[in-house]
């Protein structure tokens, strides 16, 4: 890593069928071995699973199931004196969109289902009446910390 500039961050394009930057990061997360047209027709067939089975915009759904899978909260380690202590830290809001998105494919992969896009359906749902399992892992997370309170002042 450079020590003189700071890496520029590089604008994220907007979406073709949705025009929205939340679906291109979504798109990047979930594609594997550079096949992005894989990716979003898996994407898109799961937000037309969201808007047959519930009747609602599939892409609201969308973002309020990120939304509530975003974690305020997480514990970094940090080693004082020779111990190690799990200090509670916020999570930076590029962190929090991308832990969110993380979560959200990984227990969707792990669901049983027929193809990837009923599971992410699924976990769509889940996630946007806040039950699931990326629910759970989130909230986790805030326990962790919250439990982990007690070392906030080893903060750095």
């Amino acid at each position: 890593m450079s020590r003189r500039t700071k890496a520029e961050k590089r604008p994220t394009l907007l979406d073709f069928k949705y025009g929205d930057r939340l679906v291109t990061l979504f798109v990047s997360c979930l594609m594997k071995r550079g096949k992005r047209s894989v990716a979003e027709n898996i994407l898109y067939r799961a937000i037309d699973t969201i808007e047959k089975k519930t009747g609602e915009p599939g892409l609201e759904l969308f973002h309020k199931a990120v939304n509530n899978v975003k974690p305020v909260l997480e514990v970094k380690s940090r080693r004082v004196g020779g111990a190690t202590y799990q200090v509670p830290v916020e999570v930076r809001a590029e962190r929090r969109t991308a832990l969110a998105i993380r979560w959200l494919i990984s227990y969707a992969a792990a669901r049983s289902g027929k193809s990837m896009g009923e599971k992410l359906a699924a976990e769509f749902m889940a996630a946007a009446n806040n039950e699931g399992a990326s629910i759970k892992k989130k909230e986790d997370t805030h326990k962790m910390a919250e439990a982990n309170k007690a070392f906030a002042h080893f903060k750095w």
